[in-house]
């Protein structure tokens, strides 16, 4: 007996590979190549696509959390209030120049564009220089 006439008490096992021929062939019923012949299949989602294509906007951005006043000009008070009104955020509402935000008073601030000739008091509201220029010019007067 020679070294190649030697036989193992046991014969080899041939491990099966998944997903590489068996029965179905070279491609094992998957078609071709591209992602649909690979393991796991995972599918690129379409909403990936549409936010590939958007330009990318650099830095932290946040949407702030502090709230704007809701503006009003002379102009518009001139036109709704009357002589001697006092011009306060609840009355403001009620004048119809300002609408509630979340069933709460906004914070309002009165600019100075246009012009007033009545006398008006104004409280509790946030005030431009110019506005309160022209208020108390005409006699009206300005608590913040």
């Amino acid at each position: 007996m020679q070294i190649h006439q030697i036989k193992r008490n046991t014969p080899n096992k041939n491990k099966k590979t998944v997903g590489r021929g068996g029965k179905r062939g070279k491609t094992s019923g998957k078609g071709t190549k591209g992602q649909n012949a690979r393991a796991g299949r995972k599918f690129r989602p379409a909403m990936r696509d549409a936010i590939k294509k958007l330009p990318k906007l650099r830095g932290y951005n946040f949407n702030s959390i502090q709230t704007k006043p809701e503006t009003i000009n002379l102009s518009q008070i001139s036109l709704v209030a009357s002589e001697g009104a006092v011009l306060t955020p609840v009355s403001l509402v009620e004048l119809g120049l300002v609408s509630l935000q979340g069933g709460k008073f906004p914070k309002i601030k009165i600019l100075g564009n246009g012009s007033i000739d009545k006398k008006v008091t104004v409280s509790g509201c946030d005030i431009s220089a110019s506005a309160k220029e022209k208020i108390e010019a005409v006699g009206g007067s300005v608590t913040e």
